[in-house]
């Protein structure tokens, strides 16, 4: 906290000025606590959501089984979630959502912003829980276990290093766009090793914007919402665990294609 007194153009449009330095070290602490608690109850929400999904879209056995994929069969509403068009409502509904929420936060009560928040985690797990259909249930487990290390200590270091990263922005957001892309094509030419790279470079860049992130929101903190409070910090807690929860989606996802072992 030795730089606070210095001049920094803040996320308001003007230079922050001299701060006490504890007032702004107990209120980071809160501030990205309450980062960390939004985003790790939008994870439970996800995936309690994509279990009890799982839970009521399979059967044990072909009684009364209205479809199946692979060796799993499915009920009547397994078949409505995963082999019908209405998967791709779910499958999208998450984006729309997270352009909701981005763009429209300026404009929401911080109790409406935690709502579409929730709602856009249920909707994520929703549309994750496929996952189970693909991949052992032990493989997911332990998939999840190792991305929630490998987070935890990629936001630690973006929280603690007193490297400025403000430059690896820019090249983590083309990074982001390559991997876009990159999916994209590969579910035209369906190309095993071109998801392969895809899924290791996608790792590599969610782990930099995990560091990146939470440097960004604790910066951000420092030199802008310090001053503000109430309910401009409010909505960018939120906006801040929306950051981070999609940061660590990503990884699972990523690495569960790597790592992950198939039914």
């Amino acid at each position: 906290m030795s730089d606070l007194d210095r001049n920094y153009a803040s996320p308001f449009g003007r230079a922050a000025g001299r701060v006490d330095s504890a007032a702004v070290d107990a209120g980071l602490r809160a501030y990205m606590l309450r980062i960390y608690n939004y985003m790790t109850i939008g994870l439970a929400i996800t995936g309690l959501a994509a279990l009890g999904v799982y839970m009521g879209a399979v059967t044990p056995n072909d009684v009364g089984a209205a479809g199946k994929i692979g060796n799993t069969y499915l009920t009547t509403f397994g078949v409505a979630m995963f082999a019908s068009p209405l998967k791709w409502v779910f499958i999208l509904a998450p984006l729309a959502m997270v352009f909701a929420i981005s763009f429209g936060i300026n404009r929401l009560k911080p109790a409406t912003a935690q709502l579409l928040f929730w709602a856009f985690a249920a909707l994520m797990g929703i549309s994750l829980s496929s996952i189970f259909l693909v991949y052992t249930h032990t493989s997911i487990v332990r998939v999840f276990f190792i991305t929630a290390a490998a987070f935890g200590a990629l936001s630690l270091y973006g929280y603690t290093t007193k490297r400025d990263m403000t430059g690896m922005g820019s090249f983590l957001i083309m990074g982001l766009f390559g991997v876009v892309i990159a999916s994209v094509v590969n579910l035209i030419v369906a190309s095993s090793m071109l998801q392969f790279i895809v899924s290791v470079v996608g790792v590599l860049v969610f782990a930099g914007l995990t560091a990146w992130d939470t440097q960004r929101l604790k910066n951000d903190y420092i030199y802008g919402y310090a001053s503000e409070g109430g309910e401009v910090a409010e909505r960018a807690a939120i906006t801040g665990a929306l950051s981070l929860y999609l940061n660590f989606i990503n990884l699972f996802t990523l690495l569960l294609q790597l790592l992950g072992q198939k039914e």
